[in-house]
């Protein structure tokens, strides 16, 4: 009797609990997921491009007792205000065949982190810090900033500077050529090293309007111009140093009570 007693006790202890209003107030967890098509580069560098799935994520609050990142209550999309953000990005594989016959193939990585931005009525200043624990195991990230209009039916339009950077194994691993591919590749002289820094800057356009309090439609263009180390590997070279990039999809809002 004395296990099913204190089995009981313990059930009914918890249940009384979660059963406070506190616990229902106190935490709260506010984020989106996208999901759509978009057309991309092959590469980083490539002159041609592909169609695929995208996807994203987006962190827009927590709140667990005390403790409170960005704002659970708030509007999803552009909300003004400085917290944090998540940062999530896809890297499709890159097969060492065709244009780039003699490099080994790339694995494809998923890059996740945290970034911070502040957002007024009318602009926005950010910053993210991505690691990739699929793929590359590299720290990437990007500098952004916002021009920001609202529109009477929800809708939002932004577009605004971008700057990507990376480590040096972030670096090596999608514009570096080794000793013993630079023997195979027929376009590369000599094994090529970049180093860390800022690997491109461009140019985003995008849109977002809301079909319901969860749902809505997301869509960007975007510019992006290889420089530095990245612009000088014998990859980018061979290649483009401009790239293009478009997406559509379906956002969905989540806003979590727990």
């Amino acid at each position: 009797m004395r296990p099913l007693f204190s089995a009981i006790s313990t059930v009914t202890i918890a249940a009384a609990l979660l059963s406070q209003p506190a616990f229902a107030q106190d935490r709260a967890l506010s984020f989106s997921v996208t999901g759509g098509a978009g057309v991309s580069p092959s590469y980083f560098g490539a002159d041609d491009h592909k169609i695929g799935p995208t996807g994203s994520f987006g962190f827009t609050g927590l709140r667990f007792g005390a403790v409170q990142l960005g704002d659970p209550d708030g509007p999803t999309q552009f909300a003004p205000g400085t917290g944090l953000r998540g940062a999530f990005r896809y890297i499709a594989k890159r097969k060492g065949k065709d244009e780039l016959a003699g490099l080994e193939d790339v694995s494809a990585a998923v890059e996740v982190g945290v970034g911070l931005q502040h957002t007024a009525d009318w602009w926005q200043v950010y910053g993210d810090l991505r690691y990739g624990v699929i793929g590359h195991k590299a720290l990437s990230g990007e500098l952004g900033m916002n021009l920001i209009y609202r529109g009477e039916s929800g809708l939002v339009l932004h577009a605004g500077p971008r700057a990507e950077f990376g480590n040096a194994r972030f670096a090596r691993t999608y514009f570096g050529v080794t000793d013993a591919e630079a023997t195979e590749a027929a376009f590369a002289d000599a094994a090529y090293r970049p180093s860390c820094g800022f690997h491109s800057v461009g140019l985003e356009v995008g849109a977002y309007q809301p079909l319901s309090a969860d749902w809505g439609v997301t869509g960007t263009l975007r510019y992006d111009r290889l420089r530095g180390d990245a612009a000088a590997s014998p990859i980018v070279q061979q290649g483009q140093r401009n790239q293009i990039s478009a997406q559509i999809g379906l956002t969905r809002h989540f806003n979590l009570r727990f």
